[in-house]
This record gives C-alpha cells, sequence and structure tokens, in this order.
C-alpha cells in the first residue's frame, strides 16, 4: 500500500487495516518514498540467551563488587552519612 503523508492522518483506520493483512506501507512526502511500515508479525525476533549476552559478567573481575549488597549498600549512603 503506498500512502502519503496526509493520509496517515485522514486514513489511519485503512493503513491499521492493511498492516492487518500482513501488508507493507510505503510512505511518500512530495513524490519521494520516506519509509516502509511494517507488519509486527513479519519482525524477526533474535534473542539470545541471557548468560551469552556480552553485558553478562562484565564486572565479574571487579574486586570492589565481590560482596553486591555491601556494595550497593555502600553507594546507596549519602556522602554525609560517611560513617
Amino acid at each position: 500500500m503506498k500512502v502519503t503523508v496526509l493520509d496517515l492522518r485522514r486514513r489511519t483506520r485503512e493503513i491499521i487495516e492493511a498492516l492487518d493483512r500482513n501488508e507493507k506501507v510505503t510512505i511518500y512526502c512530495r513524490g519521494k518514498k520516506k519509509g516502509v511500515i511494517h507488519p509486527a508479525s513479519q519482525e524477526k525476533k533474535t534473542t539470545i540467551p541471557m548468560i551469552d549476552h556480552p553485558a553478562c559478567g562484565m564486572w565479574a573481575d571487579r574486586e570492589d563488587m565481590a560482596d553486591p549488597v555491601e556494595w550497593v549498600r555502600k553507594i546507596r549512603k549519602g556522602r554525609f552519612n560517611a560513617d
């Protein structure tokens, strides 16, 4: 389906119905292609297990975080409460 920017305002229901029919919606502004809306069902969902995520364990070698509970207590303590 091809629509203009003005159609996005005036024919929103028709555009959503087209997406429900698994159609791609191409948006044009002054005759130039500006973007494409794809139906959500066509999205590729690439999930990686959390244990394989690069951020998992990125602070494992930090000695100041050996006891995470104590570390959180320390950072939550106000700077004027240095007991």
